[in-house]
């Protein structure tokens, strides 16, 4: 019987915002925390320890910290890499960290009759097999391929980093089927970044979310203890790990020169303070812009009010497209009655330099131009019609 920690999809490093990129690190301190306070007999790390390949060294040297932590507390660490800090030429950092002594990478494989069987790692009458995840699903075809090599009268753990078929709802992908997946007594999963559960196959969710939908969604990280042992409460236990409260406000918009106040107004109904504040705004705007929006003073707000940070989305924020109507007799004339009624319901002395424009910009590249040599042309021929 055992009793072990199963963390996945860290992603140190893969928040741009440094004030994120701390509450990764932090939420990961705390899940090594829980792995020491709750004296589990070994972690694993089902991929994406680093969110790439060759992380900054001011992140390997926060994480390395951890890992020491764990070591010195006894609890030994194996992984296996995922599709973000799996490099092909197989050299990566996680090296570096079964180097130092902080980890066991547990895929070792050998290929036979066209089979690739994987090797155990033994410890304490445990057999961890594991198969790292590789960038646009590329394991998925390795993995139909994939048999243990049997480990009598042990306990079973197979890592996988990888999307299996019960979990990828309506997308359109590949995806490992859980059928045809080799016996073991536990699957212990990475990549997808959901709390999801099929009989012995398990994806504990991130140990920080890695985006805007998922702070959303998620609002913090997560992991799971795993206790086989008889009479245990649960055998598989959630661990969330909160780190700072987030408020989400979504906010339709019409006019962007009220947006400013609007927004200010639905911020002040909340409580906001030491929170990551997710402002999503959504619509078309029939007024103004996006660039009419005071982001800066909107800014200020938040950090008035305290506030840890502000992750704003405006990926669903259009700008109404103008439609012009004109009438054509004849097809042949459509590009000049275009321009007379832009001109008529746009008045500008600009538009009298159309014509000569779009004449301009219908020249060609010339046989052994250089792109850059013909960018210029177009440039300088609209400066001298601009009179610039």
């Amino acid at each position: 019987m055992v009793r072990f920690a199963h963390l996945a999809d860290v992603h140190l490093g893969g928040w741009k915002q440094q004030q994120l990129q701390d509450l990764n690190l932090q939420s990961f301190r705390k899940a090594i925390d829980v792995c020491i306070k709750e004296k589990v007999e070994f972690a694993i790390i089902a991929g994406d320890i680093f969110d790439s390949a060759f992380p900054p060294i001011d992140i390997l040297k926060e994480s390395f910290a951890e890992f020491r932590r764990l070591k010195e507390a006894g609890i030994p660490c194996f992984i296996i890499a995922g599709s973000h800090d799996y490099s092909v030429s197989g050299k990566t950092f996680l090296d570096v960290l079964e180097k130092s002594g902080f980890c066991k990478n547990v895929h070792e494989v050998e290929e036979r009759d066209g089979k690739l069987i994987l090797n155990p790692t033994i410890h304490k009458g445990v057999a961890i097999y594991g198969y790292p995840g590789k960038t646009s699903g590329l394991e998925i075809q390795e993995l139909r391929r994939v048999e243990l090599n049997d480990a009598p009268g042990m306990f079973k753990i197979f890592m996988l980093h990888t999307t299996i078929d019960k979990a990828k709802g309506s997308l359109p992908i590949d995806a490992y089927e859980t059928d045809k997946a080799p016996p073991a007594d536990y699957y212990a999963l990475g990549h997808l970044h959901i709390d999801f559960r099929y009989e012995n196959f398990v994806y504990p969710g991130p140990i920080f979310p890695n985006n805007f939908q998922e702070l959303e969604d998620l609002e913090f990280g997560r992991f799971c203890i795993v206790d086989t042992n008889p009479g245990a409460e649960s055998p598989i236990k959630k661990i969330q790990l909160p780190i700072k409260g987030v408020v989400s406000l979504d906010v339709e918009l019409k006019n962007a020169l009220l947006a400013t106040e609007k927004i200010i107004a639905e911020l002040e109904k909340k409580d906001i303070k030491d929170k990551i504040v997710l402002l999503r705004l959504r619509g078309i705007l029939e007024s103004g812009k996006n660039s009419d929006i005071k982001y800066s003073q909107i800014e200020e707000f938040i950090n008035q009010k305290g506030a840890y940070f502000l992750l704003r989305n405006t990926h669903e924020l259009k700008v109404k497209e103008e439609q012009i109507e004109i009438e054509v007799g004849e097809t042949e004339n459509i590009e000049e009655e275009t321009i007379k009624s832009y001109s008529e319901q746009h008045s500008s002395n600009f538009n009298k330099h159309i014509p000569q424009l779009m004449g301009a910009f219908l020249a060609e590249k010339q046989e052994g131009e250089t792109t850059e040599s013909f960018t210029n042309r177009l440039l300088d021929e609209a400066k001298k019609i601009l009179n610039f």
